[in-house]
């Protein structure tokens, strides 16, 4: 006979299991710390590393095993780690593969937060952050030493949106035997292939790409994650020791949102794209406006790299995500920037990209570079995050902007 237990004990040991048997569209979400073993040698011989089993939910669970797994299929790497931002991804990457004595080239327009954690924290451990022009192949070639471990890669540049010839770059690097990681945030495995750069089967690829899910994954400017992901297991095993070591993981619901966002991450890339490309056309149309920086249009820094890339994307008309940037003449002054960046109603005032909402942010570029402006031509930069509103809508916030800061009429 069965003892009679206490209600609170019952409920703690119920011994109802539901039936296996259940499918729906999206995965179920699972969440644990702790992880129950059938027995002993259950407890001791079940592996976590090789994703065949599940010992603790900092080391996974079936929930961010599959968001790990289509990930992979988006960028077409093989292994993928989940953390808790992009920058956490970058500052991972780093301490996995990065030790005393050694150097990382850092693009000069790369992620401002890369630079700072390099020149912040990695000084402090004997590593030593290299800044290289990105638009510069031989300049990269001649910062290679044999001391560098480490080369970042960024397409296009933070802000100033700059396309590099990443080819030619990886070819660098591997032709010296050097580690390539690319801020793979902007492409997000979409508008072109980081590890199959030739599109001929894989024979020239990034080592490691890192990608802020932050923005189009999760695609509702609510989540904060980040992926690292690679193609070769013993560089991933290395990162994902460092990842353990480091207690770092991600929240079930916080999966759960970018899992339910991914299956539309394609469509809504391009109607950012589609977007955005109508608005900076319009923009660079205004006599303020002295530079556009967007990689898919002529004239703008790298763009013919651009097209080498990514032009055979949608349908092959490139792909070019919902971002840019515009320099607008010197002879406006910082308060008529900002009197423009504040009169829009639809352009929000805030950081990150890839939601729903636009937004709009005023940069002093020069405080950002050591290397000075490079292609930049003289001016005020302005960047644009295009969101999923209607594009006339913005259209006419930015018209009655531009009138009310520059009082210079909107070119339509």
């Amino acid at each position: 006979m069965k003892q009679a237990r206490h209600i609170t004990t019952e409920l703690v040991h119920h011994a109802y299991q539901a039936p296996a048997a259940f499918s729906a569209p999206q995965p179920a979400v699972h969440k644990a710390s702790t992880v129950l073993f059938d027995n002993v040698q259950d407890m001791r011989t079940r592996r976590w590393l090789d994703k065949s089993g599940y010992t603790y939910g900092l080391h996974g669970t079936p929930t961010t095993y599959q968001l790990e797994e289509r990930l992979c299929s988006l960028e077409g790497g093989q292994q993928c780690l989940l953390v808790p931002s992009g920058l956490s991804a970058i500052s991972t990457v780093a301490l996995g593969l990065l030790s005393a004595g050694d150097e990382v080239l850092i693009p000069d327009n790369a992620y401002g937060p890369n630079k700072d954690f390099a020149d912040h924290e990695l000084t402090r451990w004997g590593i030593r952050p290299v800044l290289y022009n990105p638009m510069d192949v031989a300049d990269l070639q001649a910062k290679i030493t044999p001391a560098t471990t480490l080369v970042w890669l960024e397409a296009p540049g933070s802000v100033s949106m700059e396309f590099p010839d990443l080819i030619a770059q990886v070819q660098a690097c591997r032709a010296r035997g050097v580690t390539t990681v690319l801020d793979n945030t902007w492409g997000a495995g979409l508008a072109f292939q980081p590890f199959d750069l030739l599109a001929d089967g894989g024979s020239l690829g990034v080592d490691v790409s890192a990608h802020a899910l932050t923005k189009y994954p999760s695609g509702g400017g609510d989540v904060l994650m980040g992926s690292i992901i690679t193609a070769d297991a013993a560089l991933h095993m290395r990162i994902k020791l460092t990842h353990m070591r480091l207690g770092i993981g991600i929240g079930a619901n916080d999966a759960e949102l970018v899992l339910r966002s991914l299956s539309s991450v394609a469509l809504r890339y391009r109607a950012h794209d589609l977007s955005a490309r109508t608005l900076a056309a319009a923009l660079q149309r205004q006599s303020a406006v002295v530079q556009l920086l967007h990689p898919a249009f002529a004239g703008a820094p790298g763009h013919a790299h651009w097209q080498q890339l990514c032009g055979a994307a949608n349908q092959g008309q490139g792909a070019a995500a919902g971002l840019f940037s515009v320099v607008i003449d010197s002879r406006y002054d910082r308060a008529a920037i900002d009197k423009f960046c504040d009169s829009l109603q639809l352009f929000r005032l805030g950081y990150s990209w890839g939601g729903p909402m636009s937004l709009v942010v005023p940069y002093d570029i020069d405080s950002m570079r050591s290397g000075g402006r490079g292609s930049l031509q003289a001016g005020s930069v302005v960047r644009f995050c295009v969101g999923l509103e209607d594009p006339q809508d913005l259209m006419q916030d930015l018209a009655q902007a531009w009138q009310l800061a520059f009082g210079t009429p909107w070119q339509d």
